[in-house]
């Protein structure tokens, strides 16, 4: 087998495959990946058993042949070689690396022996890429990595009829909520956070074409097919916590309140939940944090509107911070009272919406 392949390419699908090849494994072989060679070009396939990936690297290609080699290994190499074309071959039990003057032996490991990966041929569902991408990436900050129930640990996927869909993801403390556009009637489910990651990184445009197993949902796309395990349980009833009666509603720029939450935030105590006070009155929002080194106040004009005149709330610093992230241009605060749940969303809509529990005023 002998392959040409640049080496933008190369590196761009071996990228993806690092991120789920486990550096160190018990079992050798799953530390490296399956090159599939064809006429068309290269397979590159790998598992840590939670997550299979497989995808496609355009190569001309003579003699097609299949090997296993050391992922991080394969990756690392290619990375560092001088020459924008990368020749591969096989040697023998070697896969020979070269580009530039550079020629590297990278010994093959027991083909026979790697697991065995299928991915579906059919789809059951198809979404928007760039849409799911994009809504889980503006949910999967306030997903739990320590939370006591495993479901926590995951982002709700939801299909809620009438062209929408929704994802969902909670730790306890928060919600953070993004609807979108989807056609087709799927299935609710739970991606582990983690896996949700890999889902941001490699849904770039076009379709993303959903099939459902037993515990297990794969995705496919033109260039990637993804294999992932779903957390079983039934994800908290997070609809009850959002607030209806909102009593004090405060509009302002997204980013001039992001960069006078950071500011404040630097004297907030690290020991009393990073907590920064806000009070609304009359057209203004005073920000104010405490720590054992200071004092720090920060106040804003907003536009306000509702049936109460004022207001004093207290927030996590680091939640606010992480609830705005999604929000382009206009912020909209609705306060339904100061030991209540408060909502951070854009204002006009858009579909993301953050819910945060209040500290002790």
């Amino acid at each position: 087998m002998r392959a040409h392949v640049t080496k933008k390419t190369l590196s761009e699908g071996l990228g993806l495959l690092e991120r789920v090849v486990p550096s160190r494994s018990s079992n050798p072989l799953l530390t490296s990946l399956k090159v599939e060679a064809s006429e068309a070009g290269l397979t590159l396939s790998g598992t840590n058993l939670e997550i299979d990936l497989s995808c496609f690297v355009p190569a001309e290609v003579q003699d097609p042949q299949s090997f296993v080699v050391p992922a991080h290994l394969f990756a690392q190499i290619v990375r560092n070689l001088g020459g924008e074309l990368v020749e591969l071959e096989i040697v023998g039990s070697e896969l020979a690396v070269r580009a530039g003057g550079s020629d590297f032996k990278l010994q093959t490991g027991d083909l026979e022996a790697y697991p065995p990966l299928s991915f579906p041929a059919h789809a059951d569902v198809s979404l928007d890429a760039a849409e799911l991408a994009r809504a889980f990436g503006s949910v999967r900050y306030a997903a739990s990595n320590e939370a006591f129930q495993a479901v926590f640990r995951g982002i709700k996927l939801e299909h809620r009829g009438g062209g929408s869909a929704r994802v969902v993801a909670s730790d306890g403390y928060r919600v953070a909520i993004r609807d979108f556009p989807a056609d087709g009637d799927g299935r609710n489910l739970i991606v582990p956070a983690r896996s949700a990651d890999e889902l941001i990184r490699v849904l770039k445009d076009g379709e993303a074409r959903f099939t459902y197993g037993e515990g297990m949902l794969s995705v496919t796309t033109d260039r990637v097919r993804m294999n992932l395990k779903l957390l079983d349980g039934d994800f908290p009833d997070y609809e009850r916590v959002i607030p209806k009666d909102i009593k004090l509603q405060v509009t302002l720029p997204g980013t001039a309140l992001k960069e006078a939450v950071n500011r404040v935030a630097v004297l907030a105590d690290k020991n009393a939940n990073n907590r920064v006070e806000f009070l609304v009155s009359e057209g203004k929002l005073r920000l104010a944090a405490e720590g054992d080194y200071g004092r720090a106040q920060d106040t804003l004009d907003v536009t306000q509107g509702g049936s109460e005149p004022a207001m004093s709330l207290a927030f996590n610093a680091r939640h606010v911070l992480d609830a705005l992230g999604p929000i382009e241009g206009e912020a909209e605060l609705l306060f339904s009272g100061s030991t209540s749940p408060a909502i951070f969303r854009a204002s006009g809509g858009g579909g993301y919406m953050a819910v945060m529990v209040t500290l002790r005023v």
